[in-house]
């Protein structure tokens, strides 16, 4: 799929002169992202998370948590039992469900939360959608063969992310000529991979992976051009919140990046993003309806 063509599909019945209409559809919901963006905070049921240690890994500490997203004012809240920061190992599906089980079903029960799984296994996907999620976030967009049959026949929103490697390996020595165009055009061909499963192109959502297999640079970039992204015509989502390029770019530790995250957050909703993943959801909900208010005074 060309960048016109999917651009095209996701600006359907759109009046003459009228800005093009973005929804997101996952599950029951339609999210209309044409003039806000959404927030997903992240809460990682791990041992071993860069971004907090492992803090939420007991059951009532994650659920907890997730409860205070959504109290925060989280859209989404976005549930992972597998790390994938640089180096990590793959945890296998019965493992990952053990720790998502008695979080994902609570959480999923409040009406007010939105759930979206951050997995790659098919396996994992398909017990989660049953549990009540409502999306699922595969940082491989994909690699599971059995992912887009899972995904298709729930009627589940979707992230399909861009990573080159994977996790273990992802940061050994990552290169691109043009990662913006590279990336897009990675994206582009996953969702002519999902369409063809029978995953209709509004269900899909665009992660081009912020420091997954990527230098600094490249991380910058693809911040830096959004636009190159948001031509497939369909929801970018930027995860940049502690980041290691933030701490590598200003030299702070984990816990001192939220200020740099927030500024890249709001310059990335202003150039175009529509889903901010982030760990500070609070100061990160401001910050996105901010950049969304001078994002609207400039149309």
């Amino acid at each position: 799929m060309t960048a016109e063509g999917a651009g095209r599909a996701g600006e359907a019945a759109q009046a003459p002169g009228a800005a093009p209409r973005i929804v997101w559809r996952c599950r029951d919901r339609a999210f209309d992202l044409t003039e806000r963006a959404l927030v997903m905070g992240v809460l990682n049921v791990t041992p071993d998370s860069f971004s907090d240690g492992g803090r939420h890994f007991a059951p009532d500490a994650a659920l907890a948590r997730g409860r205070e997203i959504v109290a925060e004012g989280a859209d989404l809240v976005d549930l992972g039992a597998e790390s994938t920061r640089p180096g990590s190992a793959p945890v296998a599906a019965e493992e990952q469900w053990r720790r998502l089980e008695p979080v994902l079903g609570p959480l999923a029960r409040d009406a007010s939360a939105a759930i979206s799984v951050d997995t790659s296994s098919a396996e994992v996907a398909r017990r989660a959608l049953e549990a009540g999620a409502l999306i699922v976030n595969d940082v491989t967009a994909m690699r599971d063969a059995a992912m887009p049959e899972v995904v298709a026949g729930s009627g589940a929103g979707l992230v399909l992310m861009h990573m080159q490697g994977t996790p273990a390996d992802m940061q050994r020595d990552p290169r691109y000529d043009d990662a913006a165009r590279e990336v897009a055009a990675f994206l582009a061909a996953r969702i002519e991979v999902a369409r063809s499963a029978g995953i209709e192109t509004e269900r899909i959502a665009l992660d081009p992976g912020i420091g997954f297999g990527k230098r600094i640079e490249h991380s910058l970039e693809l911040v830096a051009r959004i636009e190159t992204l948001a031509a497939l015509g369909r929801p970018v989502v930027i995860g940049a919140s502690r980041k290691s390029f933030i701490g590598r770019l200003l030299d702070l530790d984990v816990d001192q990046r939220i200020e740099a995250g927030l500024a890249t957050a709001a310059i990335a909703v202003f150039l175009g993003a529509r889903v901010i993943r982030t760990h500070d959801v609070r100061a990160t909900v401001r910050a996105v309806r901010m950049a969304g208010h001078l994002r609207a005074a400039r149309a």
